[in-house]
């Protein structure tokens, strides 16, 4: 996965017009890679990505993200007991917080053809995405990457063979749009980071 060292090794204009350029300008060309496919929608759709190959790298992105937005000691919606220790190391506050910073959670699957997050409610409870914090932190790994939605609806109907999740929803828009961008309409944006784990 080298090539995603290569993909988001830097942040200038010039380097995002040529990667532009090499995706045929559209991010579909279906010889690409998924991974491929998805990270370079999912940053045409705004989201912040952050590629990490072991846990350390996870710890070590997720302490800058807190840094760079100074949420060192906030409140934290978090609904997964698996991230409360990753919490509790940067003496965040997760139980039952009343004006929550951001959510931090995992998700079902990461969706390349659009560059979306599917979430369930396995992660996000029966909220509906307008009612989550406007900034969110995902944990995933790069075993979660599938083609479309209905592959990822296949994926959620396998793995919960009897307690089916409700609120199957996904989130696509990580950053503000034109008020009158009509496509968007009904959509909440989010300052989206993604946290991914090399695990193939």
């Amino acid at each position: 996965m080298s090539l995603f060292r290569k993909f988001f090794g830097s942040n200038d204009d010039s380097s995002d017009e040529d990667n532009i350029s090499e995706f045929n300008r559209s991010g579909s060309d279906l010889s690409l890679p998924i991974d491929e496919r998805f990270t370079y929608n999912f940053k045409k759709n705004g989201g912040k990505f952050l590629y990490c190959e072991n846990l350390t790298e996870i710890k070590e992105h997720f302490e800058n993200i807190l840094e760079e937005n100074d949420w060192f000691e906030s409140e934290v919606l978090c609904f997964d007991s698996s991230l409360f220790e990753l919490l509790d190391e940067n003496k965040l506050s997760y139980d039952q917080p009343s004006n929550p910073k951001f959510l931090f959670g995992t998700c079902e699957n990461l969706i390349a053809e659009e560059g979306s997050i599917l979430f369930s409610s396995s992660q996000i409870k029966q909220n509906k995405p307008n009612e989550l914090p406007t900034n969110i932190i995902i944990y995933a790994t790069t075993s979660q990457i599938v083609e479309s939605t209905s592959d990822g609806l296949r994926m959620i109907k396998n793995k919960y063979q009897k307690n089916y999740p409700t609120n199957i929803t996904t989130i696509k828009y990580f950053e503000k749009v034109k008020e009158d961008d009509f496509l968007h309409y009904g959509s909440s944006a989010k300052n989206l980071y993604l946290l991914l784990l090399e695990d193939l």
